[in-house]
C-alpha cells in the first residue's frame, strides 16, 4: 500500500451560507494511510477510501458554511474554518486507518447564474459612478467655459477703451497739430493738403474733366498766384 501523502480532489459542489447566500467550493483533502490492515478492513482500496473521505468532508464542509456569513467565508474566516472541517474529517477517517492532513478550498465562487446578476448589479453601479462623474466634469466644464468668456468680455472691453482712449488722444494731438500748421501759415497748409488730395484721389489710370476754375487744380493751373 502507498505510504506517501495521496490527495483527493472533490468535484465542485454547491453550498448554502449562514446569509442564505450560494457558493461553489471544491475542496481538496490530504491524507496517508497509517494503519494498513485497518485500512484493508474497512475500506479495502485507495478509490473506495477516497469516495468515503469525500463524502465526509462534503458532509463537514456543507455543515461549517451553512455557520458562516458569505463575505467571511471568502475573506479572514476561511482559515478557521477549514482547520475546523479537517479536525472533524480526520476524527471520523480515524477509523478507516488513514491520517487526514489536511483539507482545503482551491476555489470558491457563486454559481453561474448569480455571478450574471452580480456583475450585472457591479456594472450598473459603475455606469452610475461614471455618468456622475462625467456629469460634474461637464458641470466643472461649462464653469471653466463661463469663467473664461467673462474674463475675455472683459479683457476685451478693456483693450477696446484703452484704444479708443489713445486713438483720441492722437486725434486730439493730431487736430492740434493741424491748428498749429493752420496757424502759422494758412496758404501752406491749404497747399500741403491739396496735394495729398491729389495723392489719394489722382492714380495711374485716373481720369478726371473739370472746369480750369475748379478750385481742387488751383495750385497747379497758378502755382503763384494766391486764391
Amino acid at each position: 500500500m502507498e505510504s506517501r501523502i495521496m490527495g483527493s480532489d472533490a468535484p465542485p459542489a454547491e453550498y448554502l451560507t449562514l446569509d442564505k447566500k450560494r457558493l461553489v467550493a471544491d475542496p481538496v483533502t490530504r491524507w496517508r494511510i497509517v494503519d494498513p490492515l485497518q485500512f484493508y478492513k474497512t475500506v479495502a482500496s485507495e478509490l473506495e477510501a477516497k469516495a468515503r473521505l469525500d463524502d465526509i468532508v462534503n458532509s463537514e464542509l456543507r455543515q461549517a458554511i451553512a455557520n458562516h456569513e458569505f463575505g467571511k467565508i471568502i475573506g479572514f474566516a476561511r482559515d478557521p474554518l477549514m482547520q475546523v472541517v479537517a479536525n472533524d474529517v480526520r476524527k471520523q477517517t480515524a477509523e478507516f486507518g488513514i491520517l487526514v492532513v489536511d483539507v482545503r478550498i482551491k476555489r470558491t465562487d457563486l454559481p453561474k447564474e448569480v455571478q450574471e446578476s452580480v456583475f450585472a448589479r457591479m456594472r450598473a453601479e459603475r455606469d452610475r459612478v461614471a455618468k456622475q462623474y462625467r456629469s460634474e466634469g461637464e458641470e466643472e466644464a461649462a464653469k471653466l467655459r463661463a469663467d473664461t468668456d467673462k474674463e475675455k468680455t472683459i479683457i476685451l472691453a478693456k483693450a477696446y477703451e484703452e484704444a479708443q482712449k489713445t486713438r483720441g488722444e492722437g486725434d486730439a494731438q493730431g487736430i492740434k497739430i493741424y491748428a498749429d500748421v493752420y496757424g502759422r501759415d494758412p496758404e501752406f497748409f491749404a497747399f500741403t493738403r491739396s496735394l495729398d488730395a491729389y495723392e489719394k484721389a489722382i492714380g495711374d489710370q485716373s481720369t478726371l474733366v473739370l472746369s480750369t476754375s475748379s478750385d481742387l487744380f488751383r495750385y497747379l493751373g497758378n502755382p503763384n498766384k494766391a486764391p
